[in-house]
């Protein structure tokens, strides 16, 4: 079956020989002036955006079963879209600003011409547009952050010359005045850190860990004994998640089953390096010297509550973007850049909010003007009780309407 639906309609068209007017006839009833409606938009979005499909491979799709879907078309249906989705994904934006505990990294992009759609004009306010990157900046990122609030995770991607750091100093810039500094996860890079704004910096034992992968080969011994280590202490993590235990609780279970692992880690780093038992500049050597380097930052989940272990989350919402960039190379300009953010957040935060993306998506599609006036009522997990709402208040205002 065709992922789109479409019924094609042929009018004739037949010329007057004596005044040359044309007359062409009238088309079938119930045949209206849109030509694509909302689930068209929401189905080519979560395609080309969520699964990575270019607008070239649909068309042809498209066209081998019968349905004209020219990718130029395309473009036209999923840009009117963005802009009615616009008011949803700046709110998603305001409340990943106020959450507990933010995860952030970045992969490459491309665009080809940096011009079109100013992101301002939907996320930062105009006169607060944050750091400008400067001119002598060639690079091209996709940021990908995961804010998490009361249980609820919010995924939200950034592509252009800023890195994840950047990006999210731009979404701190909206966080509430009077709440703490945040959890942040990353890697070691400094890139990521949001430069003036205070967060309280975990690091991730994930990219520790895979160091120690990586020499697998060359010190098998050495390095079963800390992936050991590391099952242990994850296998915690999950105990910790399987009795839904609170954030102080999780701690707590950690400092009394994890904080001995990870001390016993410690001293065997720098028994090896001490005692000369692995040459510091191998590739063994730099994993230990890398581990004891971001020591406190790795073990930050053993002195504040509600501290990840890892950066995992962040890494799976890049998946994403990343197969977007295999499938379809580039964005074209910053326009495309920025519908296909907006996209890729939206459905990205649906599926963690574990609802059907495509309904969501038409859903909001279907009351723009709703969502333009209360963004905040159509949320990934309080949009249905909005629905609800509104069709009380239509049969109360029309009671004998069915």
């Amino acid at each position: 079956m065709a992922p789109l639906h479409a019924t094609v309609c042929e009018l004739e068209r037949l010329r007057c020989n004596a005044c040359g007017k044309v007359f062409t006839a009238r088309a079938p009833e119930g045949v209206g002036e849109e030509r694509y409606d909302a689930s068209a938009a929401a189905m080519i979005g979560l395609l080309k955006y969520g699964c990575g499909l270019p607008f070239n491979r649909l068309e042809r799709l498209e066209a081998d079963l019968g349905i004209p879907l020219p990718a130029s078309t395309q473009w036209e249906v999923v840009h009117p879209a963005a802009v009615t989705l616009a008011p949803v994904y700046t709110e998603l934006i305001c409340q990943a600003a106020q959450g507990e505990v933010f995860y952030n990294d970045d992969t490459t992009a491309r665009i080809l011409a940096l011009e079109g759609l100013d992101r301002g004009k939907y996320f930062l306010d105009s006169d607060d547009e944050g750091e400008k990157p400067g001119p002598d900046r060639t690079g091209i990122y996709t940021s990908g952050i995961v804010s998490v609030k009361d249980g609820r995770r919010i995924a939200a991607f950034f592509t252009g010359k800023k890195h994840a750091g950047e990006n999210l100093a731009d979404v701190l810039r909206k966080r509430a005045s009077d709440l703490g500094a945040p959890i942040q996860m990353s890697d070691g890079l400094s890139r990521n850190t949001p430069g003036d704004f205070e967060t309280i910096h975990a690091e991730c034992n994930a990219h520790a860990r895979r160091k120690y992968v990586d020499e697998a080969e060359d010190f098998p011994g050495e390095v079963k004994y800390v992936l050991d280590i590391y099952e242990a202490v994850y296998a915690n993590d999950n105990e910790t998640k399987k009795l839904k235990m609170t954030n102080e609780e999780r701690l707590a279970y950690h400092q009394e089953h994890s904080a001995p692992l990870m001390t016993e880690l410690k001293e065997w780093c720098k028994q090896q390096l001490d005692e000369h038992k692995v040459e510091e500049n191998s590739g063994l050597g730099q994993a230990i010297r890398y581990m004891q380097k971001h020591r406190d930052k790795l073990i930050l989940f053993l002195s504040v509550p509600g501290a990840p272990l890892d950066n995992n989350i962040c890494e799976r919402i890049l998946k994403k973007a990343i197969l977007h960039r295999k499938n379809a190379l580039f964005f074209k300009t910053e326009n495309g850049a920025f519908v296909g953010d907006l996209f890729m957040t939206m459905i990205h935060t649906a599926e963690l909010a574990e609802i059907n993306v495509y309904d969501y998506l038409v859903t909001l599609l279907q009351h723009p003007q709703e969502i333009a006036q209360n963004p905040a009522d159509f949320m990934p997990w309080n949009y249905k009780e909005t629905l609800e709402h509104l069709r009380t208040e239509k049969e109360t205002a029309n009671p004998n309407v069915e």
